[in-house]
């Protein structure tokens, strides 16, 4: 029965300390006992504050999320801190930070921010905002000016666009920059927004995907060597694909059509395939390929289509071959 009592208890816990975090550690049994008078049954053996208990259950779980459980421990080893004082006011800054488990320097900026709140005041216990509290100076439009004709007219006959960092150099040595008498920009970010503000600097506009149209089926087949992992290199070999296979793919369907293995694949033998393939499939409108060789032949003679094209164009089919770098356009087959 104190084992269910106990777990309806934490279950409540951790929806109410998701709503009010503050309450729920002011609340917690742990930053009572530190509170409570006479000797606090808050410490351990050591004589350590036992606060950091206040955000997670008996197995260590976090009962808060994200970052509201370090600060409800940062609010309650603040609020433990507050505690020891008034109950401990002989008590030095070395044998504070000792039962709280933090520097001298953590105490040291605590104790002045509780000094100056009221004794009851629960949001001291807070941690205050790092932000700025005003906006960064804007950059006066005079410099504005000056970057900008620096950006269109380059200085010392510079034959390229300066970017920020160009700028930056020059503009805290350009005779009329310095004659404005105003802080110039120390940073190349801030000249980047400059120019990125004022149209210098080209905004990327978003990629938008479109959907690929599938052709009818048998229209396009794309084709492509794939090495036959199974079959393991000979060690002492020095050739690179043992056994390959060539691969048929229908790109409207995605079906693979046909499968051709063989372990001495060049021009001849891939002109073999493709045949094969058209013998039992027919005339598809496209074939694609990627650059490889055994299909387009060699780099020094790419005006003269290789033997394979030549075929294509005679039967009418239409030879669609990949650019480089795109294995995308070659996609059913390549995945």
């Amino acid at each position: 029965m104190l084992a269910v009592a106990l777990a309806l208890v934490t279950l409540v816990c951790m929806v109410f300390a998701h709503r009010h975090p503050l309450a729920y550690i002011t609340s917690c049994p742990q930053w009572l006992f530190a509170c409570r008078q006479g000797p606090p049954d808050g410490f351990n053996s050591t004589g350590t504050v036992l606060v950091a208990a206040s955000a997670r259950d008996r197995r260590g779980n976090a009962l808060l999320g994200g970052g509201l459980e370090m600060e409800a421990v940062w609010i309650s080893q603040r609020a433990a801190l507050r505690c020891l004082v008034r109950h401990h006011p002989d008590w030095t800054q070395a044998e504070l930070a000792a039962a709280i488990g933090r520097s001298r320097s953590w105490v040291t900026k605590w104790l002045a921010r509780l000094d100056a709140a009221a004794p009851e005041d629960l949001s001291v216990l807070h941690s205050r905002s790092r932000a700025r509290h005003t906006p960064p100076a804007a950059t006066p439009p005079a410099v504005v000016e000056r970057l900008l004709a620096l950006r269109d007219d380059p200085p010392e006959h510079l034959r390229r666009v300066p970017g920020p960092r160009a700028l930056l150099y020059y503009l805290h040595r350009d005779a009329a920059a310095l004659a404005l008498d105003v802080p110039l920009p120390r940073s190349t970010r801030t000249i980047w927004k400059v120019l990125r503000r004022h149209g210098r600097i080209a905004v990327d506009a978003p990629r938008r995907r479109q959907p690929l149209v599938r052709p009818a089926p048998l229209e396009e087949v794309q084709t492509d060597f794939k090495d036959a992992t199974t079959v393991p290199a000979d060690p002492d070999g020095k050739q690179q694909h043992v056994v390959e296979v060539c691969n048929f793919v229908d790109a409207g369907t995605s079906i693979l059509l046909s499968a051709q293995v063989s372990a001495d694949y060049h021009a001849a033998t891939a002109f073999d395939a493709v045949l094969t393939f058209l013998q039992q499939y027919g005339r598809p409108k496209r074939l694609t390929f990627d650059r490889d060789p055994r299909w387009v032949g060699s780099a020094s003679g790419r005006d003269f289509p290789s033997a394979l094209v030549r075929f294509l164009l005679c039967l009418g089919i239409e030879p669609q071959i990949c650019p480089p770098h795109h294995p995308q356009a070659n996609a059913f087959v390549e995945r």
